[in-house]
């Protein structure tokens, strides 16, 4: 008789972790291999994909790379489910990286501190969220853009967070800053690109409203004159009038002024500078207002008529900025105002022509600063005004020689500000002016040495503004600050913010962790690394999982470990090692919880043949079996199609035999059914296995699951397989683990966005059913709620009013009160109205209702969704 799962409701398995009991300190993860792998282990593990790797410095920050879909993770939620599943792997397709904009917003948790690499493991024990994985800082997830303070370097509190990046940011001349860049949302008010922050870190109610085209809308540049901001980017209308690429919006209004240059080059301009009575555009057109002009031009700031200054630059113009009868260009040309200039140039303001001021660097200029003799410039150069220069140098601004100033960046400089005795840097590099400094750093004018400012972001900085004692910094970080822990950190799991635990995983791979398992007052991980708190320990350890202490727990394992299981007094491993606990054993073993040693009797073993090789790679513990998965053809001496399952006292296999016709990277285990994922097509002859019981929760690299639109990440109809209507955090890059807490979920992965909300690698999301009243609750006059159009299809604008400054969450629900959508969680609104587009991502029609509240009042309304 073959063997099956216990009838508990537990829910336990596979890559990754497995525990047996359900106790609060025990907890399963699902790891899997990362993209850096070699690519033997690619494609045995994942299929033959392209690798995932960073954006080249010559790429935006933001690029994505090209990876293959895949299925990573399963969680099965129901009656009495309190344990995760395990990571599943399917391989379809390849497919380019594109950001979820049609998600449906899910509770994502705010509080909750992120990492600035992937997650790949993440287990529950005592107070505490253990994650595992390729790391190397946790903190407070900040948005694409912060005000920071100048001397202490930390970021302002309350600041408005951007849901979105920051490209340009200028200060408004009083304390407050106008930002654009690609965002939608500004301290949860909507504003498409464009915002103004006050003095006082409010969100104003300016908002000119762009437009653009379909792949979307984006604010490169901006320059502030008088009372007229001047804007360029890829937008096709401002305030309802219709504007390509080019505006001047009134500072205070928002209303367009008339100016309006007609750049057909859609989105062609890149850079801006005003002087007097004359705006200087640079980029990559060839006209402005009807008139020929190669990537440079000069547009009268009244009429947004092109002047006939026309210095018909070779390549594109990335960085302007006037001074005085000098305009200063950096970019990627060759010749410009009718003289050879490589990289970097001075043109008279009147006439065009290049000056006689030649620098001549060796590679792009993406940033200058003037401040009085000097012109710093920063990009991706290694020689600049005669002298060897990496990435940024000061030249003299009369004879363009380089000074002795040489802060030596390894990486790209993207953006340069000025202010008083120190000049600022963002970019790329990480190591800046002789020290460490992540991406942005200060820099003393006089020796071009770090000063100890050190925000310290987690990704690029790519623009820069310094006014007073505050600079604001915009780009593709989501970490400001935090502390810095090596693939394993512990989160309080109440705050959200990092404890003290800081075992530290170093060597090989990165020495990332792939595994984490939880028994009472220790943390066992599994990976790759060689050395766990200074201790040799080879990708097998146990932590103590109060002080981060490495006990004398070692197995010694020399191959990877992918999955670990935990029954309290032994620890089952998975991965593709040959030795561990002090004995020969074949990618599976047994080891005492207590000595490390590995069980002596207990040695199942897998073997494979014909060019496959052997792994495990999901372990999932059910009652007296222990189920296997991997890459195998035989378990314990008997034929085994990649799974199978044995007696977790004695190691003996039982007669349990599904027979996978493909990897098994999966195992997750609900009531009497066990539940398989990976690159299989059959098992045991039948389609892919579909869960029964209550919900399943899937996590991965897919496109459309359950026979809807869905992007990495899902929830599942346990009886049908359908994908579950309004479930759909939409993260941008893979999920690779999961873990349930009563009605919170925990992902691990590669994304930087999920739910509609910047949070990278590690999020928590509430999976909530809430009771909606279908009447307003004690409103007083001056509140407003509604949506138009109604009845809708796809899109419709949810507006509100309220009288007084005051915190707003503005929810949809389904007409059975389970929410749908978050479109404002706790945010700030000023008096006034306000407005959220909420986008129907798939939902079927019917009744639906809105709710905005307060912590004192609420409003509903319904609203209706048709086919």
């Amino acid at each position: 008789m073959a063997a099956t799962p216990s009838d508990s409701r537990e829910f336990k398995g596979g890559l990754g972790t497995a525990v047996r009991t359900p106790r609060a300190t025990d907890s399963t993860t699902g790891p899997r291999a990362h993209p850096t792998l070699d690519k033997k282990r690619l494609d045995r593990l994942w299929g033959s994909a392209s690798v995932l790797g960073a954006a080249s410095q010559e790429e935006s920050p933001m690029a994505k790379p090209s990876r293959p879909l895949l299925v990573r993770s399963i969680w099965i939620a129901g009656p009495g489910s309190s344990l995760p599943a395990a990571a599943v792997f399917l391989m379809l397709a390849a497919l380019r990286l594109l950001s979820s904009g049609a998600a449906a917003a899910q509770n994502i948790d705010r509080d909750l501190w992120i990492t600035n690499g992937n997650v790949y493991a993440v287990a529950l024990g005592g107070a505490n969220i253990y994650l595992g994985g390729e790391f190397t800082r946790v903190g407070p997830r900040i948005g694409g853009g912060a005000p920071i303070d100048a001397a202490s370097g930390a970021v302002l509190a309350s600041f408005p967070e951007v849901r979105g990046l920051v490209r340009s940011a200028v200060p408004d001349g009083v304390g407050g800053w106008y930002i654009g860049g690609d965002f939608s949302y500004v301290g949860g008010l909507a504003r498409n690109c464009l915002a103004h922050v006050a003095s006082d870190l409010s969100v104003t109610s300016w908002n000119p409203g762009l437009v653009g085209a379909s792949y979307g809308t984006s604010v490169v540049a901006l320059a502030l004159s008088g009372s007229t901001l001047y804007v360029a980017g890829t937008f096709t209308s401002v305030g309802g009038q219709p504007r390509n690429t080019l505006a001047a919006i009134d500072a205070s209004s928002g209303t367009p002024t008339s100016w309006n240059p007609d750049v057909i080059d859609f989105g062609g301009v890149s850079t801006l500078a005003v002087s007097g009575s004359t705006v200087y555009v640079g980029g990559s057109f060839i006209s402005v207002a009807g008139q020929p002009r190669n990537r440079i031009a000069a547009v009268d700031a009244v009429t947004g008529a092109a002047t006939p200054w026309n210095p018909n630059a070779s390549g594109d113009v990335q960085v302007v900025v006037a001074s005085g009868s000098t305009i200063y260009v950096g970019g990627s040309f060759s010749s410009i105002g009718g003289q050879p200039r490589f990289w970097i140039a001075a043109l008279d303001s009147a006439t065009g022509a290049a000056t006689s001021w030649d620098p001549s660097a060796n590679g792009v200029v993406r940033a200058l600063a003037v401040s009085g003799s000097l012109v710093y410039a920063g990009g991706n150069f290694s020689f600049a005004g005669g002298q060897s220069r990496n990435r940024i140098a000061a030249l003299d601004v009369g004879t363009g020689a380089a000074t002795s100033w040489n802060p030596n960046a390894n990486g790209n400089v993207r953006a340069l500000a000025v202010a008083g005795p120190t000049v600022y840097a963002g970019g790329d590099f990480i190591n800046i002016g002789g020290q460490p400094r992540n991406y942005m750093a200060a820099l003393s004018s006089a020796d071009g040495t770090a000063t100890v400012w050190n925000p310290n972001p987690d990704y690029s900085v790519i623009a820069l503004a310094a006014a007073g004692s505050t600079v604001y910094a915009g780009g593709a970080f989501t970490i400001v600050g935090g502390y810095a822990r090596n693939n394993l950190a512990a989160l309080d799991a109440a705050s959200g913010v990092a404890t003290a635990w800081n075992p530290g995983a170093t060597g090989p791979g990165a020495g990332r962790v792939l595994a984490l398992a939880v028994s009472g007052s220790t943390v066992y991980s599994g990976g790759y690394f060689t050395s766990i708190g200074g201790q040799v320990r080879n990708r097998i350890a146990a932590i103590d999982a109060a002080t981060g202490t490495p006990t004398g727990w070692n197995p010694n394992a020399d191959g990877v470990v992918y999955t670990l299981a935990s029954d309290g007094s032994r620890i089952y491993a998975g991965g593709e090692f040959t030795s561990i606990g002090g004995q020969s054993r074949s990618r599976i073993a047994a080891l005492d919880a207590v000595t490390g040693s590995a069980l002596p009797t207990w040695n199942p073993g897998v073997k494979a043949t014909g060019g496959l090789l052997p792994s495990v790679a999901a372990l999932a513990l059910s009652g007296p079996n222990l189920y296997v998965g991997g890459d195998f053809d035989s378990l314990g001496g008997l034929k085994r199609g990649r799974v199978g399952a044995v007696d977790a006292s004695s190691g003996s296999v039982t007669a349990w035999d599904p027979n996978a016709d493909g990897s098994v990277l999966a195992i997750a285990i609900g009531g009497s059914t066990v539940y398989l994922g990976g690159h299989f097509s059959k098992v045991t002859g039948t389609p892919r296995i579909l869960v029964k019981g209550s919900t399943v929760y899937a996590g991965g690299s897919f496109a459309n699951i359950g026979g809807k639109a869905r992007k990495d990440f899902a929830a599942l109809d346990a009886t049908s397989g359908l994908a579950l209507d309004g479930w759909d955090p939409g993260p941008d890059c893979f999920v690779s683990t999961l873990v349930m807490s009563g009605t919170t979920i925990y992902a691990g992965g590669c994304f930087s966005m999920i739910g509609g909300v910047r949070q990278s690698h590690f999020a928590a999301i509430a999976d909530v059913t809430v009771d909606v009243p279908t009447h307003p609750v004690g409103a007083p006059a001056g509140w407003r709620l509604e949506n138009q159009p109604n009845p809708f299809r796809h899109t419709t604008r949810i507006t509100f009013v309220v009288p007084t400054e005051t915190r707003v969450t503005l929810e949809v629900f389904d007409a059975a009160g389970r929410l749908v959508s978050t479109l404002l969680r706790d945010e700030r609104a000023t008096a006034g109205p306000h407005h959220a587009d909420f986008r129907t991502a798939g939902l079927p029609s019917g009744v639906y209702l809105s709710r905005l509240r307060t912590d004192r009042y609420a409003i509903t309304r319904k609203m209706t969704v048709l086919e």
